[in-house]
């Protein structure tokens, strides 16, 4: 190929610095796939609602963190954040209503890029009130039937059975030396959990993460669409907790795996104010070790938490869960705009 027509092919492939990274076609994949959720869910009659994106409290999780925006609310300057989840202000609607609900929106976590990750992205929540976890995880089954098209089978798989299986120790029992010693043996170095002003049960679940992350998620879901299920306590957020059959305590909770990407999250939701308030309080606590920010805590929620009804509830990665179904390898071929590009 001369120059001449070798700067001409360029030209053609280039695209202007305006143009979004999803085509045409993914972009009517996509609303028909949003359709297809909005369907499924009408025909069950579940409510569809809208919550705001900005609140005077934010997410306590040490490791989720949230996008501060500057406002002025009666001629003073105040600090929102746009929510990590619509969970706080659904679970409000959850106590006054006490029907099932489910909500589409754009979500925000600061600082989270990748081929996986944008700042902002989409969700799917929905809560139904007297479900426990099989029967939440039944009607995910049936909602992955409707966007694919035919029949799935989802396997079930103990967080504590995987983690032996791809990591070689019991992670519910194993010691922090242990732990540390087969992640650098993994190759895993540089990490640094040892702070002694953690709780041993944190410092522990800094390492589960770091193995589970390395060694096991990317071998999840490859076959069949895979639920994780008895998750660490310390990983309960807002799920109940309960024994294990070999009586090991464990969070209700669930993460849905698909081809070695995580899609959704489940609990079994935890409604206990007070025990809420201890969890953020101790969250808060553990962000100061780490030198983040004291976040305010959503004191609707813990109210509304009182008041909740027995329910389960799920979030569903959208952008990923489109990646999946359509084949697609990053967000940016699902999503017209990245962070980078917004």
């Amino acid at each position: 190929m001369t120059q001449a027509n070798n700067i001409s092919s360029q030209l053609i492939t280039s695209k202007p610095s305006y143009a979004p990274t999803m085509t045409l076609a993914m972009a009517q994949q996509r609303a028909q796939f949003i359709s297809n959720i909005r369907q499924f869910f009408t025909s069950r009659q579940v409510l569809e609602v809208q919550t705001p994106l900005l609140s005077q409290a934010g997410n306590t999780d040490t490791f989720l963190q949230s996008v501060a925006a500057h406002v002025t609310y009666q001629d003073r300057p105040r600090t929102y954040y746009l929510h990590t989840s619509p969970e706080f202000a659904m679970k409000r609607l959850l106590a006054s209503w006490q029907v099932p609900i489910y909500q589409i929106c754009p979500v925000f976590r600061d600082n989270e890029i990748g081929t996986r990750h944008n700042i902002e992205f989409t969700m799917l929540e929905w809560y139904q009130p007297n479900y426990s976890l099989d029967e939440i995880a039944t009607e995910l089954n049936e909602l992955l039937e409707a966007l694919y098209g035919h029949s799935v089978v989802m396997s079930h798989y103990r967080y504590v059975d995987a983690f032996m299986d791809y990591v070689g120790i019991h992670p519910l029992t194993a010691s922090l030396t242990a732990l540390r010693a087969v992640a650098e043996d993994m190759g895993l170095t540089g990490f640094n959990f040892n702070n002694t002003d953690d709780s041993e049960e944190n410092r522990r679940q800094s390492w589960l993460d770091l193995l589970f992350s390395h060694a096991v998620e990317p071998n999840l879901g490859h076959d069949l669409p895979t639920l994780i299920i008895e998750y660490p306590p310390a990983t309960a957020a807002l799920a109940k907790t309960a024994m294990d059959k070999d009586g090991n305590k464990i969070a209700k909770r669930f993460e849905l795996y698909i081809n070695g990407i995580e899609i959704a999250n489940a609990y079994d939701e935890l409604a206990d104010g007070q025990a809420l308030r201890d969890r953020f309080e101790q969250d808060n606590q553990l962000r100061a070790r780490h030198n983040l920010p004291k976040m305010p805590i959503d004191e609707h929620l813990l109210a509304a938490s009182n008041d909740l009804i027995p329910c389960s509830g799920i979030a569903v990665g959208m952008d990923r869960l489109l990646m999946v179904v359509t084949g697609a390898s990053s967000l940016e071929e699902v999503i017209p705009f990245p962070s980078g590009q917004a």
